[in-house]
């Protein structure tokens, strides 16, 4: 198995340094950034496997970095960790909604930081087990990780991928935020449930391009369940 390429996007030289050895250690392959350019320059010759990216950058953050490679066909399916000394709800809930697949508050220990990291890598990979899934003209294959809604390709994320694939093959059944955290991020994975909402409106503005987001329903008191049953 080849290893893993992770970009650290970071200003503070001792962080970036700290990281890069204990993720090398690990057997990951790191490569650094200072700032935006730097990052990009990095990946213009290399794309990762995950970027690991602190808030604050000088000249553009990395909240606008998170929103810019999300818009970006090259860039968009990989995933990214937020690295921040801001720990408030709200600026989680922004990480999560620019795009970040996960947030990481400083202080933090290298083996939080690394097992944060195998599970983001875990949700990312393409299954490539199940066929495809077809429910009232939404279509999801996962060997080639597309989804098509009356055939027009949809646009989304790896974990918004997931969460759909996971509805698609238990329609009708309600899932509480803690069943779905358990079965798309995974027992070890360090997500709150608040996590879920976030993701769950992704899904839904990319399945409304063909109005197909009353699937994803909301079950007060309880959870979410998919449903071509309007």
């Amino acid at each position: 198995m080849s290893r893993k390429t992770i970009l650290i996007v970071e200003d503070e030289k001792p962080i970036r340094e700290m990281v890069a050895f204990a993720l090398g250690r690990a057997g990951f392959e790191m490569i650094e950034a200072g700032d935006v350019a730097e990052a990009y320059e990095q990946m213009s010759s290399r794309l990762p496997d995950l970027i690991l990216l602190d808030w604050m950058l000088p000249g553009a953050s990395g909240l606008e970095l998170a929103r810019r490679l999300k818009r970006d066909e090259l860039t968009r399916d990989v995933p990214i960790i937020m690295l921040t000394a801001r720990g408030e709800e709200e600026d989680k809930v922004s990480g999560l909604e620019s795009g970040a697949d996960d947030y990481v508050t400083k202080p933090f220990s290298p083996r939080e930081l690394l097992a944060r990291i195998k599970a983001v890598l875990r949700r990312a990979a393409p299954d490539g087990e199940s066929g495809v899934i077809e429910i009232d003209g939404l279509v999801l294959d996962p060997s080639s990780h597309r989804v098509m809604a009356n055939e027009t390709p949809l646009d989304m994320g790896p974990t918004e991928f997931r969460l759909l694939e996971f509805f698609m093959t238990h329609p009708e059944r309600v899932y509480s935020r803690a069943q779905l955290l358990d079965r798309i991020w995974g027992r070890n994975a360090y997500v709150e449930e608040r996590t879920v909402d976030v993701h769950i409106l992704r899904l839904r503005k990319a399945l409304s391009v063909q109005s197909f987001d009353a699937m994803i329903q909301t079950v007060r008191g309880v959870g979410y369940r998919f449903s071509s049953k309007v």
